[in-house]
């Protein structure tokens, strides 16, 4: 399969059991976009939201996980479905930090 113009990039934590069917928390998700995300502007935006939240902490989290999540769109594949999924849920106030 040839990979198209916003599919994953190739996962670096190679290690890692590929579950995107598990939520991920905030932090792990911006961290995801950073690793996996193709798109050089999105990953600017993701190191840009860690950094904000690790200045503001919780204060700022839930204003960077929306950057980072309208940042995201033509992200394709299964990490982005998870991190979208993830992010979502936590602004929706389903899940937690």
């Amino acid at each position: 399969m040839v990979p198209r113009m916003g599919d994953d990039a190739p996962d670096q934590m190679a290690s890692e059991a590929k579950d995107y069917d598990r939520d991920l928390g905030v932090i792990e998700a911006i961290t995801f976009v950073t690793r996996s995300c193709p798109s050089g502007v999105v990953v600017s935006v993701a190191e840009q939201a860690l950094e904000a939240i690790k200045a503001g902490g919780s204060d700022v989290m839930k204003q960077q996980a929306y950057f980072v999540l309208t940042s995201m769109k033509g992200w394709r594949g299964d990490r982005a479905t998870q991190v979208h999924r993830s992010l979502t849920k936590y602004l929706d106030g389903g899940a937690a930090s």
